[in-house]
């Protein structure tokens, strides 16, 4: 039975990389994020690597000073990722560790449905019990920055709807190629117990 969830984790894998691609490798990406002319990107990416030292993320301003206390009230405000470095846009070596990353999920996933179907027999219960800790893993990561950061709506709700899919996905592959199991039933609670 762990080897039909191997077989499933890998399945699943494979569909939360084809899924990947479309979320944002295709056009449908631009309804996530947004994307300047080449003038404005040209100055910005000038603007960053005259002002930000190293790879990292930075909240420009912080609120570490009293200062930029007063800026970030203000605004406008940022949360930016940086790199110093470039690298190409489907870079091999990216899509090698991406396919590992997304691995190493289906096969906790694999295990936790796994052990999961020890316990539940029903396929439908075992959806819905998908379903919730889905729901739950995806609205915790990917809404709650414009919840506490105050980051677009847009963005965070792509993400959402990206991630909700692809591990929703992944889940029901790795589910459908679990074998059934059959649970006995258990003892009436005023049943007899053997010491």
């Amino acid at each position: 039975m762990i080897g039909r969830a191997l077989i499933g984790a890998v399945a699943a894998a494979v569909a939360m990389f084809i899924f990947g691609f479309l979320f944002f490798a295709t056009p449908l990406a631009g309804i996530g994020t947004k994307s300047l002319p080449d003038p404005q990107a040209a100055a910005v990416q000038t603007s960053l690597a005259q002002n930000l030292p190293q790879t990292a993320t930075y909240s420009v301003p912080s609120a570490e000073t009293a200062g930029q206390t007063t800026l970030y009230g203000r605004g406008p405000i940022a949360t930016i990722h940086y790199n110093t470095s470039g690298f190409a846009i489907g870079d091999a070596g990216t899509m090698i560790g991406g396919f590992i990353h997304l691995l190493v999920v289906a096969v906790l996933m694999a295990m936790g449905l796994y052990i999961l179907s020890r316990h539940v027999a029903s396929f439908s219960e075992r959806v819905r019990l998908l379903i919730l800790g889905t729901l739950g893993a995806t609205v915790f990561m990917r809404l709650g920055e414009p919840v506490w950061f105050h980051h677009d709506w847009g963005h965070a709700i792509y993400l959402f709807v990206a991630d909700t899919v692809s591990l929703g996905v992944a889940g029901l592959i790795i589910l459908k190629l679990l074998p059934r199991t059959h649970m006995a039933t258990a003892a009436p609670a005023d049943a007899p117990t053997e010491v």
